[in-house]
């Protein structure tokens, strides 16, 4: 059977988690999207067809090597929360270009 390409994906790019705290670290609960992966398996469980690859922005020694990284269920990805009565979206595609510079930055010293 094809691959059917999901309609919605996120752009590669950088993205706050909504724990993201905007008083704290700019790089805390921030995200570097790599793309889409498609799980190969026929048997796998249809919301772990699409997997958004990503890693983090702050320190964790289990990325320290940059030989790992996060996936999670593309729908899960584009969910909405709702906390304290707010729903927003879980991940936030980061587009203030200063920002933007400072986790360029993050990633080099971390990835690179």
């Amino acid at each position: 059977m094809p691959l059917k390409a999901p309609e919605k994906v996120p752009e590669v790019g950088f993205y706050y988690h909504y724990k993201h705290d905007p008083k704290g670290e700019v790089g805390n609960y921030a995200y570097e999207v790599l793309g889409v992966g498609f799980h190969t398996e026929d048997e796998c469980r249809e919301e772990d067809k699409n997997m958004v690859v990503y890693r983090p922005l702050y320190e964790s020694s289990v990325y320290k090597a940059g030989r790992f990284f996060d996936l999670r269920p593309l729908s899960m990805f584009l969910e909405k929360v709702t906390k304290n009565g707010i729903t927003f979206n879980r991940f936030q595609k980061i587009t203030d270009e200063n920002i933007l510079e400072k986790l360029k930055k993050i990633k080099k010293e971390m990835y690179e």
